[in-house]
């Protein structure tokens, strides 16, 4: 039998190796926002810095995994094979959640997922244990009070976050304004010292307090003399600080690299135990089992775990190993990080997010309170504040989302109010804190603008529901998989291993096809932001409106295809994915028309007045094919669905034929937009009028045999609608086909 827990030890291990991996994915947003945003660094250098804090808070931790073992539930009165499937359970959960919210660039807490999945899975035991009447109470197998605390510090973390990264970016704009090269004085000295004591205050009480150099003297005169330290640390980095700017040294850049350090170390030294907890503690538990000769694993009481244990070096060096490669090489580190830059950043771009009622009512509630605010204040106090606001041309840089001043309050405040919250005892979660700290400045430095302010909120309050979903997920998806173990014996452990594995690589496989086809698009629409060349935009912008228009016209033909087919063989299933994506791809095109807009601005004046209408007309003409393909696909569903009569075989024949004339020449199209020769699609005018023709011909003698008395005018008049729609299809594909010509101009 034990052969059996052997594998289980083997596998826990084997997936601590893959939860390390996403953990890492998932909380690297927490240390990399600030720099990567600024630019302090190259890429591979703030990486290069993370990863050595990451590294250091690794192999300097104590090693203590005491939430793995006793900080959940109460091992005593559990046996060894109910720790081993609680484990066991909590892995296989953790890796899928946490890898899930990676995948769509959701940032989450993993104490709250950790905490949690361990909660759902003690729980589903004590009640059985409950059900079987041993005598138990869940006050005694459950700690409730730690769950109380992670919900908590999400009450905390959110608003606390978000008011005083906004108080603090605002005052801190008004002092430095937008020109951080210019009139700095001894305000840059002050601004270094306060920030990089505050970093080393957040070191002092969260990040150094777990390594193995901390012993209780050390924390004990830390404690004692705080006051003394800090400021001893204030004049110290003032000082230097100051040195440094006469220097030539930018100490807004040192303050980001500092901090991005100090957060990695922290992350590394804290947050170790949701990756290396629970195998380790399940290895303690075997060799506890194994030491005891006779031992039955339904009887053998896990009394064992609830004295405190020390993790070997071995396994904290092999950890770092593997959170410094995931940093490097992780794909879905950097959707994580995408999403908080994208909702933070000062400059134009895409919107991930749609609107919400309630990102609009929380607009129109922020605009009135502003203007309130406003009526209240001088006049000349608000023109002083507007100054301070306005960007000047030598600080403008549309390469980064943010300058290094947020940059350095960003890093600052989440280290300032993690430590305070670890110091009174508070339980703030480092990712709730620096993702709100973040939304906080942007909002306070006006990244949040009248046109994106709906959007971004729409973003936050996303984000902040996926944390609390986080809770509820973990819960339930632990307590089912640990009572699908229990029930269900080996060969479920092995299936639930196996789907875990197999979620994790078919996840990775769609990142990376999702990857391949946005790559050329969103790089060509990044290289456009980032350029100041007016000159270098005008080929770019043509080839991005060839690339994604000749997408949509693939996807339209597709999707005509489907329809058409779906009605043909009675396929409800192709019709309702038909339907939802055309849905979706209605909303691509209007993020498309605002991606397009803004590198159009970017232009000229001239030439953009010049290309507007133009550029309209094209984007117009794609409006229309979607809306004719979603006026034929919804009476097509509404036919099938209804069982009514099949359209015969004769007229489906007929029509298929003139269908597959218009997929040709509408791929004809795509190509041609694809290799630029735009100039040739003024040929497929006459295709499309050339078919357009032969289908209204085809709708004539529809319209006669309507009136034939053995008609089935329900079949009749759903071809006959098929019919007009693809008429109509054609008649804009010829006319975006002659748009697109007139665009030719452009790199012109």
């Amino acid at each position: 039998m034990d052969w059996i827990f052997l594998g289980m030890i083997i596998f826990l291990f084997g997936l601590a190796i893959f939860d390390l991996w996403v953990g890492v994915s998932n909380d690297a947003v927490n240390f990399l926002n600030g720099a990567v945003g600024a630019k302090a660094a190259k890429f591979k250098t703030v990486i290069a810095i993370a990863a050595m804090g990451v590294f250091f808070g690794c192999v300097l931790s104590d090693g203590m995994m005491d939430i793995a073992r006793h900080g959940i539930f109460t091992p005593e009165h559990f046996t060894f094979r109910e720790v081993m499937l609680i484990y066991l359970a909590v892995m296989v959960t953790d890796i899928v959640l946490l890898d899930t919210f990676n995948s769509f660039g959701m940032p989450t807490s993993t104490t709250v997922s950790l905490v949690f999945e361990m909660l759902g899975a003690a729980f589903a035991f004590t009640l059985i244990k409950l059900i079987g009447d041993s005598g138990l109470t869940f006050a005694e197998c459950i700690n409730s009070a730690k769950a109380l605390e992670v919900i908590m510090g999400i009450f905390f973390s959110v608003p606390i976050a978000f008011v005083f990264g906004a108080i603090v970016q605002y005052i801190s704009r008004i002092i430095f304004s937008f020109n951080l090269k210019k009139g700095l004085g001894l305000k840059i000295g002050l601004f270094g010292g306060i920030a990089i004591t505050s970093i080393v205050y957040f070191m002092l009480f969260k990040g150094l307090k777990h390594l193995s150099f901390m012993t209780a003297e050390v924390k004990d005169y830390i404690n004692e003399n705080v006051l003394l330290i800090l400021g001893g640390c204030l004049i110290i980095f003032t000082v230097l600080s100051q040195l440094l700017h006469l220097l030539k040294v930018n100490v807004f850049r040192v303050v980001v690299l500092v901090g991005t350090f100090a957060l990695a170390t922290a992350f590394a030294g804290n947050d170790l135990v949701n990756f290396l907890g629970v195998p380790l503690a399940g290895l303690s538990a075997f060799q506890d089992f194994s030491a005891t000769a006779g031992a039955n694993p339904d009887t053998h009481m896990m009394t064992s775990l609830m004295e405190s244990a020390s993790t070997p070096f071995i396994f904290l060096f092999s950890a770092g190993v593997i959170m410094v490669v995931a940093l490097a090489t992780s794909k879905k580190a950097h959707t994580v990080l995408k999403t908080s830059l994208d909702l933070s950043r000062k400059n134009e771009g895409d919107e991930m997010f749609g609107s919400s009622k309630a990102a609009r009512s929380l607009v129109r509630w922020g605009n009135s309170a502003g203007q309130t605010v406003v009526k209240i204040i001088p006049d000349s106090v608000l023109r002083a504040i507007d100054r301070r606001f306005v960007v000047p041309a030598e600080a403008q840089d549309n390469t980064v989302a943010y300058d290094l001043l947020r940059a350095s309050v960003n890093l600052v405040m989440a280290s300032l109010l993690i430590a305070l919250g670890t110091s009174l005892k508070l339980p703030l979660s480092t990712t709730f804190v620096t993702f709100m700290v973040a939304m906080g400045t942007s909002l306070a430095d006006r990244a949040w603008t009248r046109e994106s302010a709906v959007f971004r909120i729409t973003g936050v309050l996303t984000v902040i529901g996926g944390w609390f979903i986080t809770a509820g997920a973990a819960f339930a998806a632990c307590f089912v998989v640990a009572a699908l173990m229990y029930f269900g014996g080996t060969i479920v452990m092995v299936l639930l291993i196996a789907g875990c594995l197999y979620c994790l690589i078919s996840s990775s496989k769609k990142l990376s096809n999702k990857s391949q086809e946005m790559q050329e698009g969103d790089i060509l629409f990044q290289e456009i932001l980032q350029t100041n060349d007016q000159q270098a935009v005008l080929p770019m912008l043509q080839r991005h409106i060839g690339i994604c228009s000749a997408e949509l016209l693939e996807r339209y033909k597709g999707c005509l295809s489907d329809t058409t087919e779906g009605l043909f063989t009675e396929n409800l299933r192709t019709l309702r994915k038909t339907s939802h994506t055309l849905g979706l791809t209605k909303r691509e095109i209007k993020n498309l028309r605002r991606r397009e807009t803004i590198c159009l601005r970017r232009t000229e004046p001239t030439i953009a007045v010049r290309l507007s209408t133009d550029f309209h007309l094209v984007h117009n003409s794609l409006r229309q094919i979607l809306y004719g393909l979603i006026r034929l696909t919804e009476p097509a569903l509404d036919h099938v669905d209804n069982n009514f009569t099949p359209i015969s075989q004769k007229e489906r024949e007929r029509y298929l034929g003139l269908r597959l004339r218009a997929e040709e020449a509408m791929q004809q199209v795509a190509d041609n937009l694809r290799t630029l020769n735009f100039a040739d699609n003024d040929k497929m005018r006459t295709v499309f009028e050339t078919i357009r023709e032969d289908l209204r011909t085809f709708r004539h003698e529809v319209l006669i045999n309507m009136h034939a008395e053995e008609a089935n005018l329900s079949t009749l008049t759903l071809l006959l609608h098929v019919i007009q729609e693809t008429e109509q299809i054609c008649a804009e594909m010829s006319d975006f086909a002659h748009f697109t010509v007139r665009l030719e101009q452009m790199a012109k």
